[in-house]
């Protein structure tokens, strides 16, 4: 089958190449790959570390190939999505655990679904866990981001009021839309306390939004896109018992993907696509994400 495998030499450190067929498992589907989107941490850069050859890809979505000898799960020709962190979804073909795949509705597009795994499932569990409620104040750092952009729309969902905090006004565009209350580009111009934070950078933006914290507030940091340390005195999480959590994906994603799916189905929640092209342009698309050009997710196609 063919792949984009990491390619140090190659435009966005991306080739197409020939690569053996996986064999799935006995609880294992196999996935004719028809779309799949692209994530800043999973794309070879400069350190190296993804060597030449590995075939990336957390995202997928397609049509069921081969059911699980299980006899378990969706059956061949179902339109399916599916989220495996260990990579392989840059092909035509993936072998994913019945547990990491849902089945579509009918009226959402293998593009709109492929944008779904990472960043929609991220920020579906990070709000989760830093306990959002109706009428909670919550900051998104990174709003215009994959995840910044689903987290800026589960949380209006949710009924709380939602500031999205951006690199520029011009980054900012469009998230009013999306359900943001206030669009800011940093800390000092939020005038209220602040119970949740979702953070996506890292850096110097969340040692301020440290200072802008409810009492009982809870950070749940996703990323460190700044590159940036983040800098505080341990005193200032003691008074209002702040809580700050790192994040992990921990338990199977078809559950979350299934209902990430119905949403978009409903027109509730809006998968914000800024780039999409066939899969030959990987390497322009990957050029375009970590140079930070891209505003919500870019999806590539397989022709």
């Amino acid at each position: 089958m063919r792949a984009l495998v990491a390619d140090h030499s190659a435009v966005g450190r991306l080739q197409l190449d020939e690569v053996p067929d996986p064999v799935p498992g006995a609880d294992e589907v196999l996935i004719r790959v028809a779309a799949f989107s692209l994530n800043y941490g999973e794309l070879p850069k400069a350190d190296g570390l993804t060597p030449d050859g590995t075939v990336p890809g957390w995202d997928t979505a397609g049509v069921i190939e081969q059911a699980a000898a299980s006899g378990r799960g969706p059956k061949v020709g179902d339109r399916v999505v599916a989220f495996k962190q260990s990579g392989g979804g840059w092909a035509e073909l993936r072998a994913v655990h019945l547990d990491e795949v849902a089945v579509l509705p009918d009226d959402v597009t293998f593009g709109q679904a492929a944008t779904l795994p990472t960043a929609a499932v991220t920020a579906l569990r990070a709000l989760r866990r830093g306990g959002l409620a109706a009428g909670k104040r919550v900051a998104v750092t990174g709003a215009s981001g994959g995840v910044g952009t689903f987290a800026v729309q589960l949380a209006h969902l949710a009924g709380a009021e939602v500031y999205a905090l951006v690199g520029s006004k011009a980054r900012g565009e469009g998230l009013a839309a999306l359900g943001a209350d206030h669009v800011v580009t940093g800390a000092e111009e939020i005038d209220q306390p602040i119970d949740l934070v979702l953070d996506n950078v890292g850096g110097p933006l969340l040692t301020g939004l440290l200072g802008q914290l409810a009492e009982h507030a809870v950070v749940v940091s996703v990323g460190a896109t700044s590159g940036q340390p983040t800098e505080f005195a341990a005193y200032q999480l003691l008074g209002g018992e702040i809580s700050l959590h790192g994040f992990r994906h921990g338990g199977s994603a078809g559950a979350d993907l299934a209902e990430l799916s119905r949403l978009v189905a409903d027109g509730r929640l809006r998968t914000p696509v800024d780039w999409e092209g066939d899969w030959s342009k990987a390497g322009e698309a990957a050029l375009a994400l970590l140079d930070r050009r891209i505003r919500g997710k870019a999806v590539l196609t397989i022709g």
